[in-house]
């Protein structure tokens, strides 16, 4: 378990890696972009099945993840319906959303 300490470095690590993503799709040179595309991709994919893993249908149709007990959420959960819009694509591209994805890792309301 992480301490409450490592919670905002870890945060703040994935936050800036997720903005160096960012910068580089947009402003990259292709001879550079291109080996990074391929191993980002590989840990995309790897990554959203890992999560997707966790959050498998239980035998009673609950996600074997999210909120257990009388709260438990029906299967699919909000993270595969995250998965499948962020994937597959429904909606707009993101460069073309008049308004950025909502940050889940935002600490203020």
């Amino acid at each position: 378990m992480l301490s409450v300490r490592q919670q905002p470095d870890i945060r703040d690590a994935v936050l800036r890696r997720l903005d160096l993503l960012d910068r580089a799709a947009g402003h990259a040179d292709p001879s550079t972009l291109l080996p990074l595309a391929r191993a980002e991709l590989h840990r995309l994919a790897d990554g959203w099945r890992h999560l997707l893993r966790t959050h498998r249908a239980d035998e009673s149709g609950r996600c074997a993840a999210c909120h257990h007990g009388v709260r438990a959420r029906r299967w699919p959960c909000p993270v595969w319906r995250s998965a499948h819009e962020q994937l597959i694509g429904e909606g707009l591209p993101h460069r073309q959303r008049p308004h950025p994805l909502r940050n889940p890792f935002r600490t203020t309301p």
